[in-house]
């Protein structure tokens, strides 16, 4: 650290030479030593109450000031310290330190009050901006990282004869003079105590000047009423004694216990009450495992004694529906009252990829902000509990940051509490991250961070506050980072002794944080003595009696179809069409919002082109692509009050350039959304280009939908196994979540999927990963061929009772492939989705096929290989191989699939895919097939045989040639047909038809 001492020019300061420095400073930082440039660098952020950040520094020449000669110290004596009285607070930074050298002092005097006043200030902010380095934060006192010398006042050039000579520090720390023996008290009091803040690095004044103001001020410390501090008594009695019954009763029972974190339940309770004194309504918590139950107990009331009833394996599902979960990842809701107003409390399930729930929450904190018509984002807020180890080093933490302040995306601003255990599983802090705390992460986005010692509930109670205060009045994210422990290991099965010994011999010592607070708060004389162990032995009590009603808990009904949800029911029957088709009209008025456009927006050429495309197509009925498919079920659906949510990477114009949902002028490059000028009254829809993240914003979709069943939610890959990123969502929430958790989606999923020889990253959107996860009727898998069914499947989506993921494999070249198109009389009344879909050249049409009984070979298949076998039959002029499309994979047609086969007898059965053979759906439609094909009576053929590209590690090849080649290979084992059972009935009734026309 550079410092001012007595050589240095400052000791020639005058009024003419500080300002020719700072010329130099502001021209170039790095052009004056490093003491005046922190000198400046400090005034610039500080004083900004003296003017506005656009005037410069506060005690910044101005251009209308007269810059004088020499500092002479007779004139000095009559000095003013009112600011008021200047037209330059320069000359009231001047004069102040005239007068803090005393009257009558001379110029060495007041230079030494200038030396002082500049070395106490960068002191100050050195405090502010290192002070947490040296808080005392760590609850077991090991943490020791050593002296910063950057805290040391002789770092300075100060010396012990100086302690105890006032300085003027011109209102910092609220005092226009001090010591430097209290300058240091009070730094260390308020930056190096218990709460330990870093907030310098956030670029906007407001912010870093707010925070400054609410721990420096005197009226702002931890500030406690007696009746406050009781009642952070009994929630530390509350969360600690659940803990230790829980232990008790089952003792090595896995629980991830939040022993040695109890203060995050007065923490939590603050943030509710103080909420709810700035309008907040409702709470969205997203957590791991570590304390979830104590959380569900004591923060979120749900019944102690089902909680027993979960751990004695009694089923407390009311209807006894899904697979269920452990009682750690499980979630609920409920209504607290905070000084007469009702904050509602949700927390969501999450399974034990940690973090994975963090996306998941903002995205419901979106939805229910849009319900509740939140434009101000002040009502509904999220919370999100992390563990230290997790916080650090899972991605999906960085991507919830990175969503933040993003129009499509912000929720303003996520509070995060980080339970800093010091340790995760079993590696130690100084092993599991290369930043000195776990909330580093956190400085990306200019969020502050609140470090306090667990061991500390009132410490803990006022972060929280000011955490509170911060987010309602910047809309933006903030951390506290709680240092605490964990008394047992990694779970309580656990033996941490193996791998940190002289930490848990420490933890073995140390007194829970209940008995700390209850000693401190008898010994201060605010409870009588003995209060604490009499608030433990009413818990216990309370507790037993909870625990005898476990045995015979009986839940009374399930929540999940209440609330917004209300009307929704579960999902029966096969078909499940829906009300799907829509009014010729309706289309038509829709047709002409998407092709219209603007006379006041300059549209590319090429987009006019494609509107003008549109016209056409809706003006003559034939010949609807995919992209006006998509936006006519788009359109119908905004018109009939849906909303509709759709964001990705390329999303408003589509990654292959089909959709163009937003006209971009070519000129202001202002913004124009067709979707959104349909008609008076319509929903909104919103389609974002959103940030290069799919793990984080599936999870972000997937916490909409959740959260709003009445809207149709899109998350679309920009290639179909780009979405191998997110697998996690899929796995745990997306798949599994009805099951797991009684937790409907309708979230679609659109995966761009085809082999055009694009290579392996580009052709496969994994079709066999979501066939593979298809159980118990948990979600839609569809590869559809026709505009007219994706627009049907669209719609459906929200057209039913029920909600249930979609997972489309969505096309590339047949988005303008040109047998790839539909009619107008796809869309309208009649029309509905199709599972299965047959040929284009039908048996029954004139001009097709052979007759049914005639078709030698049924080939099955699905996507856009249809249109590859299509051509390839008619180059080759066969007319004797059917082709029968599988719209919908899963849940499995089996019974229209059935009926269809029904129709040819004497027909081989081939699946043909375009995917290797371990890919794609082969191994999901083969025993389905064969089973089909057995109860279709078919006489020639039993099992079904398999046409396609040969097993491989990579999903596809990435040479053209190659690609062409195993192209015309599976092509060619589709559509002829060999030496077999088919062709020996065919020779066989050819062999008859000669005898019968010879006779």
């Amino acid at each position: 650290m550079a410092y001012i001492g007595d050589t240095s020019p400052l000791f020639q300061a005058n009024e003419t030479y500080i300002q020719e420095v700072y010329e130099r400073y502001k021209r170039d930082p790095r052009s004056v030593e490093p003491g005046w440039a922190s000198f400046f660098e400090a005034l610039g952020d500080d004083l900004t109450d003296i003017v506005t950040p656009e005037e410069g520094p506060s005690w910044a020449p101005r251009e209308s000031r007269v810059v004088g000669g020499s500092v002479d110290a007779g004139t000095l004596s009559d000095a003013t310290t009112d600011r008021k009285q200047f037209d330059n607070p320069y000359d009231a930074l001047m004069a102040q330190l005239r007068q803090a050298a005393g009257p009558g002092a001379s110029a060495t005097q007041i230079r030494q009050a200038t030396l002082d006043s500049i070395r106490a200030l960068m002191l100050i902010r050195a405090y502010r901006m290192r002070g947490h380095m040296h808080a005392k934060l760590d609850p077991l006192g090991m943490t020791h990282r050593g002296d910063h010398p950057e805290l040391d006042p002789a770092s300075y050039g100060f010396e012990e004869k100086d302690w105890d000579r006032q300085i003027f520090i011109n209102y910092y720390l609220g005092l226009e003079s001090a010591t430097l023996r209290e300058i240091v008290d009070i730094c260390e009091q308020t930056y190096c105590g218990s709460i330990g803040v870093e907030f310098l690095h956030i670029q906007d004044p407001s912010e870093k000047s707010w925070i400054q103001e609410r721990i420096e001020s005197t009226l702002n410390r931890k500030d406690f009423t007696d009746l406050g501090r009781k009642t952070v008594l009994e929630r530390l009695t509350q969360a600690d004694v659940f803990e230790t019954y829980l232990d008790k009763k089952y003792r090595g029972t896995k629980r991830f216990g939040l022993d040695g974190g109890e203060s995050l339940v007065p923490m939590l309770e603050q943030i509710f009450k103080r909420g709810a004194q700035q309008n907040l309504e409702e709470v969205v918590l997203g957590m791991a495992h570590r304390g979830r139950l104590n959380i569900l107990a004591n923060v979120m009331q749900k019944p102690y004694r089902q909680i027993f009833a979960e751990f004695e394996g009694i089923s407390t599902n009311p209807e006894d529906y899904g697979s269920g979960d452990v009682k750690y990842h499980l979630g609920t809701s409920t209504d607290r009252e905070f000084d007469g107003k009702t904050i509602h409390l949700s927390l969501t399930a999450n399974p034990s990829h940690l973090e994975a729930v963090n996306t998941v929450v903002v995205g419901k904190v979106r939805a229910k902000q849009h319900q509740r018509g939140d434009v101000e984002r002040e009502k509904v807020m999220g919370i999100l509990l992390h563990g230290d180890a997790a916080f650090i080093g899972q991605g999906i933490v960085a991507e919830t940051f990175l969503l933040s302040q993003l129009d499509g995306y912000k929720t303003g601003g996520t509070i995060h509490i980080a339970i800093n255990n010091q340790i995760g599983f079993t590696t130690s802090p100084s092993k599991s991250r290369s930043s000195p705390y776990c909330s580093d992460m956190a400085k990306t986005i200019d969020a502050p961070v609140f470090h306090v010692n667990g061991d500390d509930p009132e410490a803990c109670v006022h972060v929280a506050r000011l955490a509170m205060e911060y987010r309602q009045r910047f809309k933006k994210d903030v951390v506290i980072d709680m240092w605490c422990y964990r008394r047992h290991g990694h779970n309580e099965g656990d033996e941490p002794k193996f791998t940190q010994p002289q930490m848990y011999e420490r933890i073995g010592k140390h007194p829970r944080v209940r008995q700390i607070y209850a000693d401190r708060l008898e010994d201060s004389g605010i409870v009588p003595p003995g209060t604490g162990e009499m608030l433990v032995k009413d818990f216990s009590d309370v507790l037993d009696q909870e625990f005898d009603a476990g045995k015979s808990f009986k839940a009374n009904k399930a929540d999940w179809l209440e609330g917004h949800w209300a009307g929704l029911s579960m999902a029966t029957g096969d078909a499940r069409r829906g009300e799907t088709a829509v009014d010729i009209d309706l289309l038509k008025e829709v047709g002409d919002a998407i092709s219209r456009v603007p006379a006041n927006v300059k549209v590319h050429s090429k987009i006019v082109r494609q509107l003008k495309a549109k016209q056409k197509m809706m003006e003559t009925g034939v010949g609807i692509d995919w992209g006006t498919a998509e936006a006519l079920a788009f359109g119908t659906l905004l018109c009939e009050s849906t909303s509709i949510r759709l964001s990705g990477e390329d999303s408003q114009r589509g990654t292959f350039s089909h959709r163009h949902s937003v006209l971009i002028d070519q000129e202001t490059e202002a913004e124009y959304v067709p979707l959104n000028n349909i008609r008076m009254g319509q929903a909104p829809y919103e389609v974002i280009d959103s940030p290069l993240s799919e793990f984080g914003l599936l999870g972000y979709e997937y916490g909409y939908s959740i959260a709003e069943p009445q809207a149709l939610v899109l998350w679309e890959a920009q290639f179909g196994d780009f979405a191998n990123g997110a697998q996690v969502i899929i796995d745990q929430f997306l798949s599994s979540g009805e099951s797991k958790w009684l937790r409907m989606c309708g979230l679609v999923m659109l995966l761009p999927h085809g082999y055009e020889g694009q290579g392996p990253e580009h052709s496969s959107a994994r079709l066999e990963r979501y066939l593979q996860l298809s159980a118990e009727d948990n979600w839609q898998v569809v590869n559809v061929t026709t505009p007219a069914n994706y627009f049907h499947a669209l719609r459906r989506q929200v057209r039913r009772n029920f909600r249930k993921p979609l997972i489309v494999m969505s096309p590339k070249s047949l988005l303008r492939h040109k047998r790839c198109i539909s009619n107008m009389e796809d869309f309208t009344d009649g029309s509905t989705f199709h599972r299965v879909l047959w040929d284009h050249r039908d048996t029954r049409q004139d001009g097709g096929l052979v007759a049914d009984e005639d078709i030698k070979r049924v080939v099955v298949c699905s996507g856009k290989v249809y249109f590859d076998l299509f051509e390839e039959r008619e180059k080759r002029g066969i007319d004797d191989v059917y082709l029968l499309r599988l719209e919908q994979i899963y849940p499995f047609p089996q019974n229209p699939l059935r009926d269809e086969l029904k129709r040819f007898p004497n027909a081989d059965v081939v699946w043909c895919q375009e995917e290797p053979e371990n890919n794609g759906a082969w191994f999901f439609v083969d025993r389905r097939l064969e089973k089909i094909i057995v109860e279709s009576g078919n006489q020639v053929c039993s099992r079904p045989l398999y046409a396609g590209r040969v097993a491989s590690a990579s999903p596809a090849t990435g040479s053209a040639k190659r690609h062409a080649k195993e192209q015309a290979d599976l092509l060619e084992a589709a559509l002829v047909v060999k030496t077999g059972p088919a062709t020996k009935v065919a020779a066989k009734k050819a062999g008859a038809k000669k005898a019968a026309a010879k006779a």
